[in-house]
């Protein structure tokens, strides 16, 4: 038995919609902003597989990941095929000469690991991680696009 937990977050990046998108759509970069990913390697016979891996804190998990849906400036969503059981959607929304951001992620943790954690306690530290990372992705996002109209 295992019980999902949920998490959503969003940015706001005073960058294009191109911007943003381009930059979270190649999946090998995302370890630049994602602190407890520490890799991720498309597959070459198909680019809608991607391994991952997490490692935080002397943990370490892996998972393969499809894309289930991919809408150009709109929506990846994705789940995993193996692995750490997890799912979720990143949507963008172009405000003009901004965007927003806004990650979904849940994941499964075996009903007796979450019996002996308290939920609301990983919950928070999962969610003002994934904050962070989104913050860091922000960051990220506006020294590419002011390095590129430069």
């Amino acid at each position: 038995m295992t019980d999902w937990l949920e998490h959503t977050v969003q940015v706001e990046v005073e960058t294009p919609i191109e911007v943003v998108w381009n930059l979270w759509s190649d999946l090998e970069q995302m370890p630049k902003w994602m602190k407890w990913i520490d890799s991720v390697k498309v597959l070459e016979d198909d680019p809608d597989l991607s391994r991952w891996k997490l490692a935080s804190g002397g943990f370490e998990f892996s998972w393969l990941s499809r894309i289930t849906k991919l809408v150009t400036h709109q929506i990846i969503q994705w789940e995993s095929v193996d692995g750490l059981p997890n799912r979720g959607a990143i949507r963008f929304y172009d405000r003009g000469n901004h965007s927003i951001v806004k990650l979904t992620v849940a994941y499964s943790i075996p009903g007796i690991l979450g019996k002996l954690m308290d939920n609301l306690f990983l919950g928070r530290v999962v969610e003002s991680t994934i904050q962070a990372d989104m913050n860091r992705f922000r960051d990220y996002a506006l020294n590419a696009y002011s390095n590129s109209s430069k």
